[in-house]
């Protein structure tokens, strides 16, 4: 499967996690993991990061890019609070955008560099590979939580 199909068919899965029950949300795929509210959530927040780093990439290649705890952002961005509807729009918006620019710069400007803070030189074509990679093992989370309904 090429990118863009993955990409578009991880985003329409992923927008239909947002319109599960309530107590679905609550769910986790194991004991001490995220619920699949703080993985929607996680993914929206991921996203948007791996989107500044692909726009950065392109245009100003070469420079460091700093990771994110995932955590922190967990605990203090209130995932238990934040409305899911708020991240639904916004996961929907960047996708788009991921979308968008990797039509036109996955080949093309794929070998563009840069530095991740902690692994070193990757690609842009590293990064769009990223952004569906992760997003397609948060599915895998999210349906094994509703399989384990735990």
């Amino acid at each position: 499967m090429d990118l863009i199909t993955h990409l578009e068919q991880t985003k329409g899965e992923t927008l239909g996690f947002f319109e599960l029950r309530d107590e679905d949300f609550e769910k986790s795929y194991g004991p001490g993991k995220w619920s699949i509210r703080f993985i929607l959530h996680h993914l929206t927040d991921a996203e948007s990061m791996l989107f500044d780093r692909i726009r950065r990439i392109i245009s100003e290649p070469r420079q460091v890019i700093w990771g994110f705890d995932q955590d922190a952002w967990a605990h203090k961005l209130s995932y238990d609070k934040r409305p899911l509807q708020l991240s639904k729009e916004m996961y929907r918006a960047t996708r788009a955008g991921v979308i968008y620019y990797a039509g036109f710069h996955y080949e093309k400007d794929g070998a563009l560099e840069f530095v991740h803070s902690e692994t070193g030189v990757r690609t842009l074509k590293d990064e769009f590979d990223k952004v569906a990679r992760h997003n397609q093992n948060h599915i895998d989370q999210i349906h094994q939580a509703l399989r384990a309904g735990t």
